[in-house]
């Protein structure tokens, strides 16, 4: 069974039962920490609060707690659209690994997930990048590719290739050989406020079942109470976009390359296919014919359609179960009837599966973030403390501290996280967040080939920008991505 075979099976229609006996009969994967043949909310629950971790012994074997060394690391931070509980668990984490690793002279610098990928590379250009970085899950096979990374695998820091996703380690997978472990993974759901969803003559408790649904949800929404219906985001160069628009394109069938299939090649462009097309269709009509979307989609990202939510000014969005932390805390900022308003929103929020195609495929991005270690020679200063660098990533890695960097929007990267007493605190205190866990086993990762985080963060939004503002029409925006993406492939520019 392939790396991501046991997801991949479930969306074929295939037992999860019988998913799991392909997977626990494979070759190239031992048993994992957790039982995926059960995974549910209900199992995910049973399970939490199961173990214990002792993090500074663990990684301890890895490193000495008491090894003198120094450590540059750039990673994605907290961005404005995060709630603060986030913020509180980074503080945390750099006090903690200072004090486990007193001797280690740690020197982090946070950047935005739009600035990060680009400031990155020209610092490799100029051989004056850090020892250690954390990539988004798009990231790493493109510097890997490129002959930037070392060979990196969790055995290298103390853990199993088993502890963590098949379909997180095979985004940093290379020509067979591995080069960065998984911090955490992210799926979303489908968000909607039951109050707007009732005024509009709309089941309040009941999500739209399929992509076709959220296009008339929206512009009935829209033309019953005068505000948006769907939170559209066309950003270009912002990882939002093709978060958000990939999985309407998997599930009306179409994709970039064969990504959504069982077993990818990435050898044959899609996204000019009818399928393709009638997702971007899909868009087109809600922006352009309906007008039942923001008419700041163009720039907006999701931290935009935060407050347009919270103002009871947008009926449905794509996001994490985040967002709910996100609502209370924009809620602290409001008074008087916005405050009402706020309330309001709050009460009403709900989270549903990201809705189907026509057919019936359900597909999410699996995301998520990886950790990696650069070669030395492109490194500011020629050298990469070894031992710091696995320290650092030990700990980030930790069933504890996944879990912990991820508490608010995402799932822990090592399945042991799901075992950790902070996992059965926040299935307690963050609500909706099983809905988002459930949503695992429909993720897709994006293409594992290094012209990914071009063709994601510039093409797929130009695609959408071409089609909505009219400069072009929906077959020729197609048409005009696939050729792009062409000469990419080919070695070219855009």
């Amino acid at each position: 069974m392939t790396s991501f075979g046991f997801n991949r099976a479930i969306r074929r229609g295939v037992s999860t039962a019988a998913a799991a006996a392909m997977l626990m009969s494979s070759t190239a994967f031992a048993a994992p920490p957790v039982d995926l043949s059960k995974w549910s909310p209900e199992y995910v629950r049973s399970i939490a609060g199961t173990k214990d971790f002792d993090t500074a012994a663990d990684c301890g074997k890895v490193t000495p707690l008491d090894y003198k060394g120094r450590l540059t690391f750039w990673y994605q931070g907290v961005f404005e659209g995060d709630p603060d509980l986030l913020r509180q668990y980074y503080k945390d984490f750099f006090a903690a690994f200072r004090k486990t690793y007193p001797n280690i002279d740690l020197q982090e610098q946070a950047l935005t997930y739009n600035d990060l990928l680009d400031k990155f590379r020209t610092a490799l250009l100029g051989n004056a990048g850090p020892m250690v970085v954390r990539l988004q899950i798009l990231g790493g096979v493109e510097f890997a590719a490129k002959g930037y990374l070392q060979e990196l695998k969790p055995e290298d820091v103390g853990y199993s290739t088993e502890d963590f996703w098949p379909g997180a380690m095979k985004s940093n997978m290379w020509k067979g050989k591995t080069y960065g472990v998984p911090t955490n993974n992210e799926t979303m759901a489908l968000i909607w406020n039951a109050d707007v969803f009732k005024r509009a003559g709309l089941d309040p408790d009941k999500a739209p079942a399929t992509w076709d649904d959220v296009v008339k949800y929206s512009k009935q929404i829209h033309d019953k109470l005068g505000i948006a219906g769907y939170g559209l985001v066309a950003r270009k160069n912002a990882g939002n976009t093709p978060y958000r628009f990939l999985p309407q394109l998997w599930a009306y069938g179409g994709g970039v390359f064969d990504e959504a299939s069982p077993n990818p090649n990435y050898s044959k462009i899609q996204l000019n296919s009818p399928a393709s097309k009638k997702a971007l269709q899909a868009s087109y009509d809600m922006y352009v014919r309906d007008k039942s979307v923001p008419v700041s989609a163009l720039t907006n990202q999701q931290a935009d359609n935060q407050p347009l939510f919270l103002a009871g000014q947008l009926g449905m969005m794509i996001s994490h179960p985040s967002d709910y932390d996100v609502m209370q805390d924009l809620k602290k900022k409001a008074t008087g009837s916005d405050l009402q308003k706020a309330e309001t929103v709050i009460e009403n929020m709900r989270y549903g599966l990201i809705p189907t195609g026509p057919d019936g495929k359900r597909a999410v991005v699996f995301g998520g973030s990886n950790m990696h270690i650069l070669k030395p020679e492109y490194v500011d200063g020629g050298k990469v403390d070894q031992a710091a660098a696995k320290a650092l990533i030990c700990f980030w890695t930790s069933p504890e501290w996944s879990l912990k960097m991820a508490y608010a929007g995402s799932n822990p990267g090592n399945l042991n996280g799901f075992k950790t007493k902070w996992m059965k605190e926040r299935l307690d205190k963050i609500k909706f967040l099983d809905v988002t866990t459930s949503m695992l086993p429909y993720g897709i990762p994006f293409p594992t080939i290094p012209e990914t985080p071009e063709i994601m963060n510039i093409v797929v939004p130009d695609m959408l920008q071409n089609a909505l503002t009219g400069s072009m029409t929906v077959d020729q925006a197609a048409e005009d991505a696939t050729k792009k993406i062409q000469n990419i492939m080919s070695g070219g520019k855009l």
